[in-house]
C-alpha cells in the first residue's frame, strides 16, 4: 500500500471511527438518561475490546494502523473520559467519579483481554 493510501485510509476511517463514537455516545446516554457517563463508558469498553480482538489477529503493519490507530483511536476516547470524571469531582459526586475510573479501567481490561481471547479462538 502507499503512503497516499495509507494517509487517506487513515482520514476516512479515522472520520468514521469519530462519528460512530459520537453516535454510540448519544445514543447509549439518551436511552439511559442518567447523569452518569454511561456512554463514554460503552464506548470505551467496546472499543478496547474491538482493540483486543484486532490485537490477537495476524494483521498486517498497514492493516493494524488503519483498524487499530485509525478506527479505534477515533471511536475511544481517553480526554472525554477524564473530563467526564474530572466533572464528576467538581458536582461533589465523589462515588461516581471514582466508579467511572475504577469501573473502566477494569471493565476496560476485560474487555481487551476478552477481545484478544475470541481472536486466538479463530
Amino acid at each position: 500500500m502507499t503512503v497516499v493510501l495509507v494517509w487517506l485510509g487513515v482520514v476516512l476511517i479515522g472520520g468514521i471511527g469519530s462519528v460512530t463514537r459520537f453516535v454510540v455516545d448519544r445514543t447509549v446516554t439518551r436511552r439511559v438518561g442518567r447523569p452518569f457517563p454511561i456512554g463514554t463508558l460503552t464506548v470505551n469498553v467496546s472499543g478496547a475490546a474491538l482493540l483486543g480482538f484486532l490485537g490477537g489477529l495476524a494483521l498486517s503493519k498497514d492493516a493494524a494502523l488503519l483498524t487499530g490507530t485509525a478506527f479505534v483511536g477515533a471511536y475511544t476516547t481517553f480526554s472525554t473520559w477524564m473530563l467526564e470524571s474530572h466533572r464528576l469531582g467538581e458536582e461533589r459526586r465523589a462515588w461516581a467519579e471514582i466508579a467511572n475510573i475504577v469501573v473502566s479501567v477494569v471493565l476496560g481490561l476485560a474487555a481487551a483481554l476478552l477481545g484478544q481471547w475470541l481472536a486466538e479462538q479463530l
